[in-house]
């Protein structure tokens, strides 16, 4: 596929090939988001210019969901077939979870709960330069179990940074449970409205729909800007949804090659 070429049936492909190549898991996590990173660089991160210090900026904060990234940083030329199949081995640039010393790359993430105060710092710091660029955050429902994202919520709130754009992967799974056992801080959309956001609710494999909105929200004034992306985990792949030990395990050969028949890129 060429670049500029972003599907999600495209991502997923990559996403399980490399997942197997490397032997590790975060599969589900990956899928979970896969469609949102194909609306996110076909509309907002379209135009990606690693050297322009006024490109949007773009914070994956679950940073376990790395595979999804790089397969979209990928389908638009920004990582060769090369650097790709290097992923998790000594020496490469793409590992685990995302790494700022990659030119395409501009946060280093994985601790979770740490995404959106680098977003609103970003966004902030664009203010102050100037700067039209706008800050994009990808985060897990998990991660609103951290105190620091309410810190950043109201941060962002009360100094109006509209050109802050959070999406949360609602997908109401982690590591060792379902959100809403763990935690449960639904209705989310409610409990952002409150803290002063523009939020709103979108179904988190709608690709055109998620465009649509994306290219409705005000990013020169106003109230930041959330995303609350019902999403399925292990999306595509009918063994991985819903299942949450795919946050973690790696496949066989044969949950391999099904996985690859029922997104649709067997080879």
């Amino acid at each position: 596929m060429g670049p500029n070429k972003v599907s999600g049936a495209e991502l997923r492909r990559v996403i399980l090939e490399q997942s197997k190549r490397a032997n590790v898991g975060h599969i589900g996590s990956a899928l979970s988001i896969a469609d949102i990173i194909v609306a996110l660089y076909r509309s907002v991160l379209d135009a990606v210019r690693p050297l322009d210090s006024d490109r949007d900026r773009f914070i994956l904060s679950k940073g376990h969901a790395a595979l999804a990234l790089y397969a979209a940083l990928h389908a638009k030329g920004l990582i060769s077939d090369t650097e790709l199949n290097s992923y998790n081995t000594d020496g490469s640039l793409l590992g685990v979870h995302p790494d700022a010393t990659h030119p395409a790359i501009d946060f280093s993430t994985g601790s979770l709960g740490m995404g959106l105060s680098f977003g609103a710092g970003a966004a902030l710091a664009a203010r102050l330069q100037g700067s039209k660029r706008r800050v994009v955050v990808l985060m897990s429902d998990a991660e609103c179990n951290e105190g620091a994202v309410w810190e950043a919520t109201a941060f962002a709130a009360h100094h109006k940074l509209a050109n802050l754009i959070a999406i949360v992967d609602a997908n109401g799974q982690q590591a060792l449970g379902h959100t809403s056992q763990v935690l449960d801080f639904s209705p989310l959309e409610a409990r952002f409205s409150t803290f002063g956001w523009d939020v709103h609710e979108v179904n988190g494999h709608d690709v055109d729909g998620m465009m649509k909105v994306l290219a409705g929200l005000n990013t020169d004034s106003g109230r930041p800007h959330m995303l609350v992306a019902h999403t399925t985990f292990g999306k595509g792949v009918s063994f991985m949804e819903h299942q949450i030990k795919w946050h973690y395990w790696p496949m066989n050969d044969q949950e391999y090659a099904q996985a690859l028949r029922e997104v649709g890129a067997s080879r």
